[in-house]
Formats: structure tokens, sequence, C-alpha cells
């Protein structure tokens, strides 16, 4: 009991601490609200307003069928340029898309030969560029279609495909971009919170305090894991309900709650990792430095990015080892697809192994460093 009670009021110390750091609470605050909206509306993976322009040497009926199918919100109005324009205005970034459509053009189509057209794409623009030519070649082939056969027609199939999109029928990136900002910013915020904690007692002086108290290092440890994790724990649950639910109306499948008891489990194992982390670095520089090497890893490999069967084999078998990559695959299991424990109980089992091998680990070198200290 004499434990518990020295965890509990030890906490309490880091909560009055954190609470008097305003420079914390603000990125806390702007992490769960402005921080998710912002990626959640800026951030698209839809063609959407994209700059195009057309060299148009044909004028006939058939290209300016071609140039008024370009529309918004896919396009941007087209621009009509000269054909030496297109290399200067792609340099300059001005278009993403150029099409060159050929003299005679439509002569040619209605004589059966097969002329073409060329499209120029900026692919620095990755995602507008996969997007974007397929979508241009669909409404090339429709209005040639249509203008010669005087019907839009596709080629019978034997067989009727049928296409549902599951979770995200309207595939709003909104959707998808909102929930992965709250996953990224627990982790993030629940390793720089617990590192800072630790720092923060070696320059301010106050860990020699601690020392000459009968307190051991593990409710030190714990008491540090538990406040950091129940400030970051609570500022992801408002920012479900209020942001993601309310602002951004985005709905959620499964249990709010099963989630939060997940991301409890990861909470004790990435603040263990930041108490590991604030314990190696000597300032709040170094600590910042070594984020950049560990957080980036964690939250890009994690299968919340790009999926995680698609990455190498190996990169596979070394981020079984990491909790970011469980904990992103039973939260889009539970608030995506509606999962329940029996469904995610494994992932919640390998984040209790890895958390436990993270504590142990964080947990000697604070003592180790404790004794160096005294």
């Amino acid at each position: 009991m004499n434990k518990c009670a020295n965890i509990y009021r030890l906490g309490v110390k880091e909560l009055r601490i954190l609470f008097r750091d305003p420079l914390l609470i603000m990125l806390i605050i702007w992490a769960f609200s402005g921080g998710i909206y912002c990626i959640a509306t800026t951030t698209s993976m839809e063609l959407h307003n994209a700059p195009i322009a057309i060299v148009d040497e044909d004028r006939s009926q058939l290209s300016g069928r071609i140039l008024g199918a370009l529309y918004g919100p896919y396009f941007k109005t087209p621009d009509l340029i000269a054909g030496g324009a297109v290399d200067p205005g792609m340099d300059g970034g001005k278009y993403t898309f150029a099409l060159d459509i050929p003299p005679n053009f439509e002569r040619d189509v209605l004589a059966g030969r097969q002329p073409e057209i060329q499209v120029n794409v900026d692919a620095t623009m990755v995602t507008q560029a996969f997007i974007g030519s397929g979508y241009i070649q669909n409404i090339v082939t429709g209005e040639i279609s249509e203008f010669v056969q005087g019907h839009r027609s596709g080629n019978a199939l034997p067989i009727g495909l049928t296409t549902r999109t599951k979770f995200n029928p309207n595939r709003n990136s909104a959707w998808f971009g909102s929930v992965m900002e709250v996953i990224n910013n627990i982790t993030m915020l629940s390793i720089i919170l617990t590192g800072a904690a630790v720092i923060r007692e070696r320059e301010h002086g106050t860990l020699e305090h601690l020392l000459v108290l009968p307190l051991t290092p593990f409710e030190i440890m714990m008491a540090k894991i538990w406040a950091m994790g129940l400030v970051v724990l609570t500022a992801a649950a408002l920012s479900l309900y209020f942001v993601v639910q309310g602002l951004l109306a985005v709905p959620i499948a499964g249990s709010v709650a099963l989630f939060l008891f997940g991301a409890m489990l990861h909470l004790f194992s990435t603040a263990s990792l930041g108490i590991f982390m604030g314990t190696v670095s000597r300032s709040m520089p170094q600590l910042g430095l070594l984020m950049i090497l560990v957080i980036l890893p964690l939250q890009m490999l994690s299968g919340g990015i790009t999926p995680h069967d698609s990455m190498p084999e190996i990169v596979q078998a070394i981020m079984q080892l990491a909790p970011t990559t469980h904990f992103v695959s039973f939260a889009q299991a539970i608030l995506y697809r509606g999962a329940g424990f029996d469904v995610v109980w494994p992932s919640f089992m390998a984040i209790i192994g890895i958390g436990g091998v993270f504590f142990l680990t964080g947990l000697a070198l604070f003592r180790r460093s404790i004794k160096v200290a005294m």
C-alpha cells in the first residue's frame, strides 16, 4: 500500500509540473485538435483541382469535346496553350498535366486510324500523377467512343463485376487521416512527455531530492508513466469525441472504450520507451534529435501510412517487435471495421509483451543512472 501511495503522490506531482508548462500544454491541445483537423481537411489522396493545359492542334469538334470534358472538381479549367509553352509551364510547376492533340486528329479517328494523344505528366506530384493519368485516359476514351458511335458504350464482359467499398464508401481521405493522426499523436506525445519528465528532473536538480526520499526507481518510473499516460489518454478520448466524431463527422464503427483500453496498453510501452530515451539523453535538444530517429520509423513502418504487407519481409519481421505495428493493427480493426475483443486480443497480448520488455529495460537503465547520480 505504501508503494501505491508513493506512486500516486509522485504522479500527482508530475501532473502539477506539467500543467505549469504552457508550451507542453499548448502542444497537447494543438496535437489533438487543430493538428488533427488540418491533417484531415488539407491532406487528400483524391484528384482535386489539378492544373491542366491542352495544346489543340486539331481545332475540331472532337478536340472541343475533349476540352469540355475536363472539368472540376477533378481538374481546373484547361488552359489552351501553344506547343512551345508545355515544357516551361511544367518545369515551372504551373501544370500537372498537358495534353497535345495532334493535327487531323478527328479525321484520323473517323477514318479508322489510331492517332495518338500525348499526355505529359508532372510525376513529382506522385498521387495526382497516378490517379490523374487514369482519369484522363477514361475521359478521352469515353468522348471518342461517344463521338464515333453516337453513344457511350463499354466492352461487354462475360461476368458482371460489382464493386462495393466497405468502411469508407465515399473514399473520403478525412475519415482515414483524422483517425490515423490520433493514433500517431498518442505514440508521439507519450514518448515526448515521459522523456521530457525525466530530463526535467535532471536539469532542475529535483532528481537528487527524490533520491534522499524512501522511494525506489520502480515507483518513480511508474509515477511518470501513469501520469503522462493519463494526460495523453484523456486528450485522445476528447479528440475522438469532439474533433473526429463531432467536428469532422467521422463515423466510428467499433467500441471507443475497447480502443482506449488498447491505447492504455500501448501507452505503457511507449511511455517506458520515453523514459529509456530520457535516461539516455542528457538534454532536451538531444531528446529531440533522438525522437527523429525513433518516431519516424515507428510511424512510417507501422502500417498506418503504407500497407504492412507491401514492405520487404525483413522489415515486416523487424516491425513485429515495435508496439506501433500492433497498435495500428487493432486500432484500425476496432475504429474502422468494428472488431471486438475476440479479434484484437492477439495484438493486445503482443503489446503487453513488448511493453514488459521496454519497461524492464528502461527500469534497469534508469536504476543504473540513479546509482551513478548518487
